[in-house]
């Protein structure tokens, strides 16, 4: 108001009054009582102590000690001092162990042990994409690479069944705590075709280091240099580099042979292949193993 009266040189009744304004709102000034400070500083000391408790609650305790302290002038300080309730988070058992790592449960044959997990990454526009993929320990070799916007659990069981179908029933499965992975959905599908899931230590991706070093290469030779300009690009440009990196891409670990040399120099799966049927009308794959057959 001091900076209108300056700047046209009209007194403070009359610039009120233009503006429908009453003059004790411009010279008002706050006096805090003389037991604020001590109010407040009592008001953390029990925030500190009970932090489940809301303004209403820590009120009640303050005026059981004698303070002057409504529901209104407590709602004041609470916001004064930035005082919350905090969520409450939801507790989650922890599903995985140090015993399933790569190091510790290692894959002694083609199709002994998979690993899968996930990967992300953007197009050009800023959409999200999501990888999921499935990876041979022993053989090295990338069985699935699908891209969506989002996979959720029942994708992957369909992911699934039709590799077991093509492929066969590997003896395990490694992979880490997303809450893809330990979907009971997926658990109970696995458990029903018989395969073991092993799921990693909380915390500590190097227990799926096949997984994780896949990832790696996929991350420096694929995503960093390519530009998905939509959803269909990245599919399609996925499928490319699977088909080279399985066929065409030499894997140190392998003595440089390429994964699909490597697996043809393997002896076949021990496990026997499975003839899936997809029930429509249920979230989960009913599996039909015929020991012995193959598809």
């Amino acid at each position: 108001m001091a900076e209108l009266q300056q700047t046209f040189e009209v007194s403070q009744r009359r610039a009120c009054a233009v503006v429908d304004q009453p003059r004790s709102s411009q010279r008002y000034e706050s006096r805090p009582r003389s037991d604020e400070s001590a109010l407040a500083r009592r008001m953390r000391e029990l925030v500190s102590r009970r932090p489940r408790f809301g303004y209403r609650r820590i009120g009640h305790l303050l005026r059981r000690e004698g303070w002057q302290a409504s529901d209104t002038r407590v709602y004041r300080l609470w916001r004064r001092e930035g005082l919350k309730v905090p969520r409450k988070t939801r507790k989650r058992r922890s599903v995985g162990t140090s015993a399933n790592s790569c190091c510790v449960r290692q894959a002694e044959h083609r199709d002994h042990v998979w690993c899968w997990d996930f990967v992300f990454d953007r197009t050009t526009s800023g959409s999200p994409l999501k990888w999921f993929s499935v990876v041979d320990e022993y053989t090295r070799e990338c069985l699935v690479l699908q891209v969506d916007r989002s996979i959720t659990s029942e994708h992957i069981i369909d992911t699934l069944a039709e590799l077991f179908a093509l492929r066969g029933v590997p003896r395990m499965i490694r992979s880490d705590n997303g809450p893809e992975f330990i979907a009971l959905a997926i658990r109970r599908w696995l458990q029903l075709v018989g395969v073991q899931t092993l799921y990693i230590e909380p915390g500590a991706p190097w227990q799926n280091g096949y997984a994780e070093s896949f990832h790696s290469r996929l991350r420096d030779e694929f995503l960093a240099v390519e530009e998905f300009e939509s959803l269909k690009a990245a599919r399609r440009l996925s499928v490319s580099w699977k088909d080279d990196y399985n066929h065409d891409r030499p894997h140190s670990s392998l003595g440089y042979l390429t994964p699909a040399e490597f697996a043809a120099r393997c002896p076949a799966s021990v496990r026997p292949t499975a003839s899936l049927q997809l029930d429509t009308g249920d979230s989960l794959t009913q599996p039909f193993i015929t020991p012995g057959a193959g598809i």
